[in-house]
């Protein structure tokens, strides 16, 4: 059952291996078409409500306390000390908004009685899975629906990433990089009088060439490359393009329709997934009902 738990972990470490920063708390946002959520009476508290959906504050406060021993089984720090509660409201956000997108995608989730009896044969039985609930400080009830949310979210994340093509059109590039803004003028001019783009690139880099390999769209971290890398024709040259990493001049050598590498369409389908989330966020009605303070 750990091992459950540190899967899903790890798909959060890739997510959040991408964002520089924990990303703002989103504010809220009514819509006309909208119900507003209406509290109770004697209302529970509440972290927020999500599309109308509450998250209680005591389910706030049980996920951070998971977080912190996460983190200490881990031995990695998944989000900032002072960035933790804001990391744990927009992951539980996040799932939120999974799940939902899952059930409207015609997922079919197992029944309670069928992830008990899974729980415990993938725990090693019912002592072991009393022991990690306690650990975790879940009630079987708690349990059972943070587990129904977690395999719906993760069966939207494979249906997002399943959405991504494996054969696209990519192109092979060839890069010039310097620091200085003159000597990219002084190597353009050089190229425009004939010297050979391959010979100034591997001047300029030894040991790989200047040679950027194949890329898609959508992969690459500098928009401005990659657009102009998507502009340009099989040989032709750029001109300089600043970025912050320098004064770059490219080349284009090739331009096809082939396979994707694993690791290029991993990345792919992981910004796929924060594409979609980043889409939600802006479409649903979030209301926030307390600022997470560590």
């Amino acid at each position: 059952m750990n091992k459950r738990l540190l899967l899903w972990l790890a798909f959060l470490l890739a997510l959040a291996a991408c964002r520089k920063a924990a990303p703002p708390l989103p504010s809220p946002s009514p819509s006309p078409s909208a119900t507003p959520f209406q509290p109770s009476p004697t209302p529970v508290p509440l972290a927020a409500v999500v599309n109308g959906t509450p998250i209680p504050l005591s389910a706030f406060q049980a996920e951070m306390a998971r977080f912190r021993a996460a983190q200490n089984d881990l031995g990695t720090e998944i989000a900032p000390q002072e960035d933790a509660p804001q990391w744990v409201l927009n992951d539980l956000i996040d799932r939120m908004l999974l799940a939902e997108g899952a059930y409207q995608n015609g997922y079919t989730p197992p029944d309670d009685a069928t992830l008990w009896q899974q729980a415990l044969k993938e725990a090693g039985g019912e002592q072991a899975l009393t022991d990690f609930l306690a650990r975790q400080g879940y009630s079987r009830k708690s349990f059972l629906a943070a587990l129904q949310q977690a395999r719906a979210a993760a069966w939207m994340v494979q249906h997002l990433a399943n959405q991504v093509p494996q054969e696209v059109e990519q192109v092979h590039v060839y890069q010039i990089l310097v620091y200085n803004e003159e000597e990219a003028k002084n190597v353009l001019q050089r190229l425009q009088h004939g010297e050979k783009f391959q010979t100034l690139a591997t001047a300029y880099d030894p040991e790989g060439q200047g040679d950027l390999g194949w890329f898609p769209r959508g992969y690459l971290a500098s928009e401005a490359i990659e657009k102009m890398a998507f502009t340009l024709k099989v040989g032709e040259v750029s001109g300089v393009i600043h970025t912050s990493l320098g004064y770059h001049i490219i080349q284009v050598v090739a331009r096809e329709k082939h396979l994707l590498s694993p690791a290029i369409r991993q990345r792919l389908q992981v910004k796929a997934v924060q594409t979609w989330l980043q889409q939600q966020h802006k479409q649903s009605t979030i209301q926030i009902l307390l600022t997470p303070t560590p």
